[in-house]
């Protein structure tokens, strides 16, 4: 097995992704509309959306709350176009940054809520830890952050899938940068995280399959 750089992976998936997701990911019908239903409602609110893709999420914020004003980060070029396509009469409403969330600032109490929707389970705990210390920071106060994404569904399976992408990387050379291979941890690893980044509250508020929705609140 090899494995395909991040960017260049969706990137060339860009055209694919979104019947990919809701034809072949179990619950991908209900969680987009899950999530986004935790949005509040009839203000506007700033929302911060971490790997937002071609915006399957966006999409069904945007029903919930058009007042809605989003920053979306995606490694990936070629799908943040699919969201200006979709989106073209909200372009006043929607800020897209192509590039790496670990790295971009996301600045201090800015954001009233923050998403990610199946973009996480690629990451380490470190990783990860580090990441939902600058969300937690981003966020101003009673703000809160909905993780939804596929988890593991026991520690046995999440170790064989960490260990089995260092043994794949040690193969094939790879000593840094983000490429593709699911590393998903469990529910309990995950809200584990959130604490120890510093959230007051996180609460699982949907499952199904192996899809879980999180809510920390600051």
């Amino acid at each position: 097995m090899n494995l395909e750089e991040m960017s260049s992976f969706f990137n060339k998936r860009v055209n694919e992704y979104e019947e990919h997701m809701m034809k072949n990911v179990g619950g991908a019908d209900r969680y987009y509309i899950e999530t986004a239903k935790l949005i509040p409602q009839f203000r506007e609110i700033n929302l911060l959306d971490l790997g937002c893709g071609t915006g399957l999420e966006v999409d069904e914020i945007f029903k919930i709350n058009n007042k809605v004003k989003v920053t979306g980060i995606d490694i990936s070029k070629e799908m943040l176009e699919k969201i200006k396509e979709k989106h073209k009469d909200k372009l006043d409403r929607i800020k897209l940054i192509v590039d790496d969330y670990f790295k971009y600032d996301f600045g201090e109490e800015i954001f009233d809520v923050a998403v990610s929707v199946e973009t996480l389970h690629h990451f380490t705990h470190e990783e990860k830890i580090k990441l939902y210390k600058k969300i937690l920071r981003s966020l101003k106060n009673e703000g809160f952050y909905i993780e939804t994404d596929y988890m593991a569904p026991n520690q046995e399976f999440e170790d064989y899938h960490f260990n089995e992408n260092k043994r794949i990387r040690s193969r094939l050379g790879i000593t840094e940068g983000f490429y593709h291979y699911d590393t998903p941890c469990t529910v309990e690893n995950q809200i584990r995280m959130l604490y120890k980044a510093g959230f007051n509250t996180v609460k699982e508020v949907f499952k199904y399959d192996n899809t879980v929705i999180l809510v920390g609140r600051k």
